[in-house]
């Protein structure tokens, strides 16, 4: 009786709490009006800087010109799109784009679970947070830097080559050939982003009752056996949010760092959509086509977003983002 009690009480107050219709909704922001005052900045921040310019993705559909404005310039559709899809330039730009991003979030996705569960087993604070110090402080290094120290690292008479010639007889121009951009993209992101991409498995594992281990002790079980059943299980959501989010922003590749990485010889591989989209639209002045070109990418990442957000649901029993 008690417990049917306490449940018809619970229920009584979450009918209370959550408005059911336009009227009691309004009662509820008049009754919480502060909640209300303190969520507008962000709101207002978002629908001007986040919305509001999206209005300006119209001229992909137009032959826009900076004189006429956007709404007097003339209609042409999908001819944009049509350009760009039928251009010699669509499949190698698509496939490094795609190519880029598919290894890094496989290569990159790991570590910082990694790093999360090997920190997890450290025990002493002082050493824990010297670890974390370390890890973390890549992060906040310019990406102007990171790839200054990646032309001075791999350059013909930098300290790598220096050790390659000796061992070799001959240096390894790195940054000139093709195939040695993604690999060294993409392992430079990983010493940059995966320490400070950590923290939030890092936090969550913080959670874990240590009675949970220790019981597992008692019961004979080992380091990976405890990874593997008490730890792994409590940061399953936070991954399958992690990834689905990582998956969805596949096509979003960081637009400095690539460009900053390109030379004449490496363009093969290093040429990206953010990349072509810079040089088209603010270097060539083809505004339009341009904004064509980050449409479409931006629509193949709601779909990827999608795609992979009801993979995951499938597999995850139901958690996702939706």
């Amino acid at each position: 009786m008690e417990a049917k009690a306490l449940q018809n009480s619970i229920e009584a107050d979450a009918r209370n709490t959550v408005p059911r219709s336009s009227g009691s909704f309004l009662n509820f922001m008049k009754k919480h009006y502060f909640l209300y005052l303190m969520l507008a900045p962000a709101l207002i921040l978002t629908l001007i800087f986040k919305y509001g310019p999206m209005y300006g993705a119209i001229i992909a559909f137009k032959d826009f010109s900076p004189i006429k404005g956007i709404m007097g310039s003339e209609w042409v559709g999908f001819y944009n799109f049509e350009k760009f899809l039928s251009s010699p330039n669509f499949e190698v730009i698509f496939m490094n784009t795609l190519k880029l991003s598919f290894f890094g979030l496989i290569l990159s996705f790991p570590v910082p679970i990694l790093l999360a569960l090997m920190l997890n087993q450290v025990r002493r604070s002082a050493v824990k947070k010297n670890i974390q110090l370390f890890l973390y402080a890549p992060n906040f290094i310019s990406v102007v830097v990171v790839v200054g120290m990646l032309f001075i690292f791999l350059s013909p008479t930098g300290p790598i080559n220096q050790i390659l010639t000796w061992a070799t007889g001959e240096p390894v121009t790195f940054m000139s050939r093709p195939e040695y951009f993604r690999w060294i993209y993409i392992l430079s992101d990983i010493w940059t982003s995966a320490g400070w991409a950590s923290i939030i498995y890092v936090a969550a594992l913080a959670n874990v009752d240590p009675e949970l281990h220790n019981a597992a002790n008692l019961d004979g079980a080992n380091l990976l056996q405890r990874i593997r059943h008490i730890d792994l299980p409590t940061i399953r959501p936070i991954m399958a949010i992690v990834f689905i989010l990582a998956a969805g922003g596949i096509m979003s590749i960081g637009f400095e760092k690539a460009y900053l990485m390109q030379t004449a010889t490496n363009l093969p591989t290093s040429e990206i959509i953010p990349t072509y989209v810079y040089k088209i639209g603010l270097q060539s002045g083809d505004y339009a086509y341009s904004a064509a070109v980050g449409l479409f990418n931006s629509l193949i990442n709601v779909v990827l977003l999608l795609t992979v957000n009801f993979i995951v649901k499938k597999l995850n029993e139901g958690d996702g983002l939706y």
